[in-house]
C-alpha cells in the first residue's frame, strides 16, 4: 500500500508556483523498492563529474545527459546498499567513527580537531556531513565483508601463476653505466669560441670512434672537473636520473657503443655506454602479500559488481522517463 501510494503521489511533475510560465521544480526519476530517487538527487550528484568532464572538453546535451544517467544508475545501486544495510541490521558505533576519524588525522599529519574541521572547510565539508559519509563508508564496507569478501579466497598457485605472468611488474629498473667527455660553453660564448670548441670535440669524437681510449681521451680533454681522476665516469643511474638530451642517447644505445656529439645547455658530450644493467626480479616471498592484495582486490570488485546486479535482478526498481530533464 505503502509504494502504491507514494508511487501515485510522486508520479507528476512538481511544478513552481503559477506565474507567467510553470517550472519543473523536481520530479521523480525512480523509484527502488519503496525507496525515491529524485531529479534533484541526480542532478546534484551528476554536479562533480560534469565539472570533471567540462575539464576535458565542453558537453553537448547528449553527453551531459549520459552522465546524468550513469548518476543515476550509481543512486540506484547505492540505495539497494542502504537498503540492504538496513534489512542486515548493520550499525556502525560512535566509536569505530571516532577511531576511523582519528586514523584519517594520523595518515594526513593532522594534529588538532580544529585544523581537521578546517581542512574539511577547504573541501566544502562540515565535520558532521563528513561524519556522516563516513559512517556510509564503513556500513558499506562492513556489508561488502559480510556479502563478498568473507567468500572470496586466494591460493598459493593462483598467487604464484600471477607472479610469473607479471614478472615485468616485480622487477627493478635497468640501470646504465656511461662516462662522457665533456667540453663546457657559456650562455653568452661568442660565435668563435663555440666553433672551436665544437672543432676540438669533433676531432676527439673521431678519435673516439676510431677506437681509441675513451678513459684516456676523457682524462685529457673532458672539461668535467673529476675526468682527470675517474676518465669521465658518470656511475651507475637509471632511466630519470640524467639530462633529458644524454638519457634520450643512452636508452638508444649497445654497450660498448660511442655516441654523436650531444649538444645540451651546458655544452657538447660524448657518450660511451660501457653497460646496461638488467634490473633483478624481486623473490616471489618479498611481493607475495602485495601480489594477494591485488588479486583479493580484482576478485572484489568482480564479485561485487554480480552481487550488486543479483541484488538488482531481485528489486523492484522503476526508472522514470525524463526526457529533455536528465
Amino acid at each position: 500500500m505503502r509504494r502504491n501510494s507514494l508511487a501515485l503521489l510522486f508520479s507528476c511533475l512538481l511544478l513552481a508556483p503559477a506565474g507567467a510560465q510553470a517550472k519543473v521544480i523536481n520530479a521523480i526519476a525512480a523509484i527502488v523498492n519503496d525507496d525515491i530517487i529524485t531529479l534533484n538527487d541526480v542532478i546534484r550528484e551528476a554536479r562533480p563529474p560534469l565539472r570533471e568532464a567540462e575539464k576535458k572538453s565542453p558537453l553537448d546535451d547528449a553527453a551531459r545527459s549520459k552522465i546524468r544517467q550513469a548518476v543515476l544508475d550509481q543512486l540506484v545501486e547505492k540505495k539497494l546498499v542502504e537498503q540492504k544495510i538496513h534489512e542486515l541490521n548493520i550499525k556502525i558505533g560512535d566509536d569505530e567513527i571516532k577511531q576511523a576519524i582519528e586514523d584519517v588525522k594520523r595518515q594526513n599529519k593532522i594534529d588538532s580537531q580544529e585544523a581537521f574541521k578546517a581542512a574539511l572547510a577547504a573541501q566544502g565539508l562540515t565535520f558532521d556531513q563528513y561524519q556522516a559519509q563516513l559512517q556510509e563508508q564503513l556500513e558499506r564496507l562492513r556489508l561488502v565483508s559480510m556479502e563478498v569478501r568473507s567468500k572470496i579466497q586466494v591460493g598459493e598457485s593462483e598467487m604464484r601463476d600471477y607472479y610469473e605472468a607479471n614478472l615485468a611488474k616485480y622487477s627493478e629498473e635497468e640501470s646504465f653505466h656511461a662516462r662522457h667527455i665533456f667540453f663546457r660553453i657559456s650562455e653568452k660564448a661568442p660565435a668563435e669560441e663555440i666553433k672551436r670548441a665544437m672543432t676540438t670535440a669533433l676531432l676527439v669524437l673521431a678519435d673516439a670512434k676510431s677506437g681509441k681510449d675513451f678513459v684516456e681521451l676523457a682524462k685529457s680533454y673532458s672539461e668535467d672537473p673529476a675526468a682527470r681522476k675517474d676518465g669521465g665516469d658518470l656511475g651507475i643511474f637509471k632511466k630519470g636520473d640524467m639530462l633529458p638530451e644524454l638519457e634520450q642517447t643512452i636508452l638508444a644505445m649497445k654497450p660498448g657503443e660511442v655516441s654523436e656529439l650531444v649538444v645540451t645547455p651546458a655544452g657538447f658530450h660524448i657518450i660511451k655506454l660501457e653497460e646496461r644493467i638488467k634490473g633483478k626480479v624481486k623473490p616471489f616471498e618479498s611481493v607475495k602479500a602485495d601480489i594477494e592484495d591485488a588479486i583479493y582486490r580484482k576478485k572484489s570488485e568482480e564479485r561485487f559488481n554480480l552481487w550488486a546486479k543479483e541484488l538488482r535482478s531481485k528489486a523492484s526498481v522503476d526508472i522514470k522517463d525524463l526526457k529533455g530533464l536528465l
